[in-house]
């Protein structure tokens, strides 16, 4: 049978409070929470405040039944559990209309967005029932699987991490039923829209409309199922074991439609994620403009078409503003091209911006649907889920603003628990003692402060004109904030350059108040400035779409504000600020989560994890500000019903008040009256030791009590037993008796039947004996007869089958003779029938042979070979006829041909079809022009070098083969260099020539003419060098997609001083294939040798460097990359292809 916990203190595991723990240390607390954890008690207490453990598994202790054992329960009458806490709060604002704030912090994985559900469910679980309040609770709770959908995602740590902070005040009415609440929401993670780390996914709403809307939904979005054709989905960790993404999605939808969304809304939100996944298909390639100047294009616009489609823009309004951007000041308007990098920047921010803009109008929708109607005054309980204190490896702006935030929740936490204990010692009428601890205000300050604050300095250099870069942050921040005692960096007083190695100069230090955290200042400038050109915010105003309008009403011309929009840290400063004003005004429980493990894993507890948490929570000085006065309180009246039985004046009952039974009850334990207080209605103890010596002789107490009782019951049990024996004997030996005569009588009368039986059967016997000798005697009188009977008859028989064997025996001699005769005769027939047959067969042949010997002369000698030669003559002729009618088409691809229909033509048949397919191509050749044999010929020869050997042939096959794709003869931009060029020009086209310092690639012109190769500068158009063909030796491509080559010159020649040429080209089997051609064609000079392989030697200059082609990821939109590894190695990754 289960131990039934009626105390805090009963079957204790460890200490149900830290408060209680003796002695206090780090490693105790740890090693509490351990033998806790270890016995699946997630829950312990620091005085009010609930330490939650992640426990990674299902535990049977949020059923309905546990609901009601904490209801209207005491907070310490029970063992430890979230229940508890909530069941406080919301009894201490229906009862004594005090609004409450449920503080949930700690680290992502450590069950924050669990540990709210549970406070939720169990406030909907224990206030009123009826159709609208039920409809209210309803909505209250299905907001959470809107939210989880838009604001979470799969992360290392967390199959279901929150990426957002979420304050939610629930509004009750004066009888404790809910009428609403409002949500607020802090810092969407939006640069996970579009990037995710290793490991970790998107937002889930991406990956549960793909895999679980319906076929007809996706055809409207213009959406496939697979995620590999979205570039904002990383694949690696697509599916999540135990996430059913199909079934999320159906509930999401379900949701949406309970808090109150109409279906229009609802498909606008899903046309807006799906613009999101489109926008990360659009990939942009450089391009160079008339005057120099580079400039972005959309590479495959039908991503771009689908997107403006969906949204309802003008794709021309849209690609323009993909390609340029548009400055104000006052009354000027510059516009500037962007180019590849600042186009994708501007298509990620776009993205960034319209997913938080939506996940915003998604929370302000629920808040519309969820509010309360009355305008009455609501009791409001506020339940806060926000990110927990974070120090990770590489620390930014956004770990920044988390640690800020941090910060000033732990600064209200100290504030309101100091207020807490000092408002209740006072209405107790206790002495308040002053209680040190670790004001964080300095730090706070250091961070907000409107003049010289981190964040303020951040705002200036964002506002500043001229150069602003992160390093100029950072020297800002040396000049400013050098003496603060709680900042380090390189240059500043406090830090210890000497012997602390560990802080780059690109960096600084904050000693936060649960440590010191290094933050690295790359990206604080552009994060905090967040921009959006203007160019897209007009784009998305422009649209038809019903929402768009609202997500972005700075894009109205009519509404133009030349005012930078505010800083990302100024608006989470404000809204920190509000969320601390808002929480100054409410009663604080707090519930502190704690992830036991990184391994996601039940059953596994690390020390050093749980430690860290421990320490950058605060929770050692909680419990030291919780025990600097009295660490254990409790009313008078459970105290007396507990240790009443300690002193024999209140046991078993006592009839004054209760104080007085206490006061009488610790002056007969004589307790030193240093260790407790005597307050109004509690009875305060000053240390733990005092509270365990009360409990020990409890405990002994109640073993001497439990002896007693059972002494007595064993006596009563006994007497009872023996009087029940005695009762039980009487009724037993009168029984017996009856029985024993009941078997006596049976036994008599069971013997006088046997004797009867057995005389009865002697006389039946005697009469059956007489009985059977007469009818013995009968019997043997008619078996004698009827021998003599059988042996009468036996006699006359054998004498009538003698008579009869002997007329037998003649008749079969008869017949034997009979049928000898009958034998002969039959042979003697058949040997006179077999001469006939001769006689007429020799006749027959003699007749024949005088016949022919007659007629002979009327015949020819050659009859036979004319009727043969007749009639293979008429074979051949119905073969041909037949070959005329079934001859296939003239095309030289069909390879159809009639049947061979006897066996003797098939030699004739394979050649007649051989002879028709060379005709066939003759006639088919003789019908094309000399440019078109050229670009077969050029065709086909690139198919004798790279088919089967390089993977960007295939996708050539379909591409014709221009030559001059500059227009070098026509474009006036190129007059001087044509006029530079004495022959005609092969092939003229863009390609980059690489540099082997940094791998980047330089735009050159390429020409290509019967005696040289020629590469010009592309915006001046002077010729950089020329190559005459003699002077190249080979040509080295790779065996994958991408367009590298170089040109390898002979040594010793005038071209070879500078080295080989590596370039790249989107025509790489053109040129390739022409510089082949041409060689080929040259009757002086040796065919050009090309070589493909995945690794070859350049020579530059006077070294050799090996140039590497390595299957990668794809990045900067699928394009190839090359890279400098060391002065030997140039290594291109080039995308895998699908």
């Amino acid at each position: 049978m289960c131990d039934v916990k009626t105390s805090l203190l009963d079957n204790m595991i460890g200490v149900g409070d830290m408060v209680l723990l003796e002695p206090l240390s780090e490693d105790s607390f740890i090693e509490n929470l351990r033998k806790r954890f270890d016995h699946s008690e997630i829950y312990t207490y620091i005085g009010s405040v609930v330490i939650s453990l992640n426990p990674y598994r299902s535990l049977p202790i949020f059923t309905p039944d546990k609901v009601e054992e904490y209801r209207n329960r005491n907070f310490y009458e029970l063992s430890p559990h979230i229940y508890a806490l909530a069941d406080e709060a919301y009894r201490s604002l229906r009862d004594q209309d005090k609004d409450q704030c449920i503080l949930i912090t700690g680290e992502s994985g450590a069950g924050k967005t669990e540990a709210s559900k549970l406070v939720m469910s169990y406030v909907a679980a224990v206030c009123g029932k009826g159709q609208e309040v039920n409809k209210v609770k309803e909505q209250l709770l299905q907001s959470n699987p809107v939210l989880e959908a838009f604001g979470n995602a799969k992360t290392v740590r967390n199959d279901n991490s929150s990426r957002f902070g979420k304050y939610m005040d629930i509004e009750f009415d004066f009888k404790g039923d809910p009428l609403g609440g409002v949500i607020s929401n802090y810092l969407l993670e939006k640069s996970r829209v579009v990037k995710q780390p290793r490991g970790e996914r998107n937002f889930h709403i991406f990956y549960q409309l793909l895999s679980g809307a319906s076929d007809d939904t996706l055809k409207k979005l213009k959406l496939h199922r697979d995620f590999s054709k979205y570039n904002y989905l990383s694949l690696d960790s697509a599916v999540v074991n135990g996430l059913d993404d199909a079934a999320n999605f159906r509930t999401v939808r379900n949701a949406m439609q309970i808090v109150g969304f109409m279906e229009d809304e609802v498909q606008s939100v899903l046309e807006l994620v799906a613009a999101v996944l489109k926008l990360g298909n659009i990939e942009f390639k450089p391009e160079s403009r008339c005057n120099g100047t580079d400039e972005s294009r959309i590479k495959d616009k039908n991503d771009l078409k689908e997107m403006c489609e969906l949204l309802g823009i003008e794709q021309s309004v849209l690609e323009r503003a993909f390609s340029y951007r548009t400055v104000e000041a006052k009354m000027e308007k510059v516009s500037t091209t962007l180019n590849v990098a600042q186009a994708y920047y501007a298509r990620d921010a776009l993205a960034k911006n319209l997913y938080s803009r939506l996940f915003t109008w998604l929370v302000t929708r629920i808040n519309e649907s969820i509010k309360a109607q009355a305008k009455t005054r609501h009791k409001v309980m506020g339940v806060l889920d926000i990110y927990g204190f974070e120090i990770f490896e590489d620390n930014s702006f956004e770990q920044f603003i988390i640690n800020y935030c941090n910060e000033k929740l732990q600064q209200i936490f100290i504030e309101l628990t100091l207020r807490e204990e000092q408002e209740e010692y006072i209405r107790e009428g206790i002495e308040w003692t002053n209680i040190e601890y670790f004001n964080n205000a300095i730090i706070c300050d250091l961070i907000e402060n409107n003049k010289n604050g981190i964040l303020a300095m951040l705002d200036e250099e964002c506002l500043r004109p001229g150069t602003v870069t992160d390093e100029t942050f950072l020297d800002k921040l040396n000049t400013v904030c050098a003496e603060h005692q709680h900042f380090e960096s390189r240059l500043s007083k406090n830090s210890k350059f000497l012997t602390d190695h560990s802080l780059p100069h690109s960096c600084f230090r904050i000693q936060h108040y649960a440590g010191k955290v290094l933050y690295r200042t790359e990206g604080f400038v552009d994060k905090n400035n967040d921009l959006l050109y203007r160019d897209l915010s007009q784009a998305m105003y422009k649209a038809n779409h019903c929402l768009i309008k609202q997500l972005f009403p700075e894009g109205n011309p009519a509404k133009v504000n030349l005012k930078r929009p505010p800083t990302a840290g100024f608006q989470f400063k404000a809204s920190v600020g509000t969320l601390m004003r808002n929480l100054q005004t409410k009663n604080p429980n707090y519930i502190r989560c704690i992830k036991p493990n990184d391994k996601k894993a039940p059953h596994i507890f690390t020390e050093s994890l749980v430690c860290h948490q421990v320490r950058y929570l605060g929770l050692m000085e909680n419990v030291r500000v919780r025990r600097a006065g009295y660490a254990f309180r409790q009313t008078y009246e459970p105290c007396l019903e507990r240790y009443k039985m300690l002193c024999k004046r209140t046991w078993p009952h006592w009839r004054g008040p209760a104080r007085e039974g206490v006061e009488v009850l610790m002056t007969d334990l004589q307790v030193s009256a240093e260790e407790f207080a005597y307050g109004r209605s509690k009875i305060f103890i000053r240390n733990p030791r005092t509270l365990f010596f009360l409990e020990e002789r409890r405990r002994q107490c109640l073993q001497d009590l439990a002896t007693l009782i059972q002494k007595i019951y064993r006596g009563w049990k006994c007497r009872s037993q023996f009087l029940l024996l005695k009762q039980s004997q009487i009724i037993v030996a009168a029984w017996y008796r009856r029985y024993a005569q009941q078997k006596k009588y049976q036994k008599i009368k069971s013997a006088t039947t046997v004797v009867q039986s057995y005389t009865r059967g002697w006389q039946a016997r005697k009469l059956l004996r007489e009985l059977k000798y007469q009818k013995r005697c009968e019997e043997a009188v008619t078996t004698i007869a009827a021998y003599w009977h059988g042996t009468q008859a036996r006699r006359e028989l054998r004498q009538l089958k003698e008579e009869a064997r002997n007329k037998h025996a003649v008749s079969v001699i008869w017949a034997g003779w009979q049928g000898t005769k009958a034998r002969r005769e039959l042979r003697r027939l058949k040997e006179e029938a077999r001469r006939k047959h001769a006689v007429a067969v020799i006749w027959a042949y003699w007749q024949g042979l005088k016949v022919r010997r007659e007629y002979r002369k009327y015949f020819r000698a050659n009859a036979g070979k004319k009727i043969y030669d007749f009639t293979i003559q008429r074979i051949m002729q119905k073969y041909f006829l037949g070959l005329k009618n079934t001859m296939p088409s003239m095309s030289p691809i069909d390879n159809k041909w009639p049947a061979r229909p006897y066996l003797f033509l098939d030699g004739v048949h394979t050649e007649l079809r051989r002879i028709f397919h060379l005709w066939r191509c003759k006639k088919y050749r003789s019908q094309f022009t000399e440019e078109r044999k050229a670009v077969y010929e050029e065709k086909l020869e690139a198919s004798e070098i790279f088919k089967d050997k390089k993977a960007l042939y295939p996708s050539s096959v379909s591409q014709p083969f221009k030559g001059d794709y500059l227009e070098i003869s026509k474009n006036p931009k190129y007059l001087k260099l044509n006029s530079a060029v004495d022959e005609k020009v092969l092939l003229a086209d863009v390609v980059n020539k690489i540099n082997r310092a940094n791998g980047k690639g330089t735009a050159r012109i390429f020409l290509l003419t019967k005696k040289s190769v020629v590469l010009a500068d592309q915006k001046t158009g002077q010729v950089k060098a020329s190559v005459p063909l003699p002077d190249l030796s080979s040509v080295s491509v790779s065996t994958q997609s991408d367009g590298f080559f170089a040109l390898k010159l002979k040594e010793g020649s005038a071209s070879a001083v500078k080295g080989d040429f590596l370039l790249s080209s989107e025509h790489l089997i053109e040129i390739i294939t022409k510089l082949h051609r041409t060689g080929a064609t040259a009757p002086d000079r040796e065919q050009l040798n090309i070589d493909i392989s995945d690794e070859f030697l350049v020579q530059f200059k006077q070294d050799k460097v090996c140039v590497k082609f390595i299957q990668g990821a794809p990045k900067n939109g699928n394009s190839v990359s090359c890279k400098r590894k060391n002065n030997r190695l140039l290594e291109v990754s080039v995308p895998t292809t699908a």
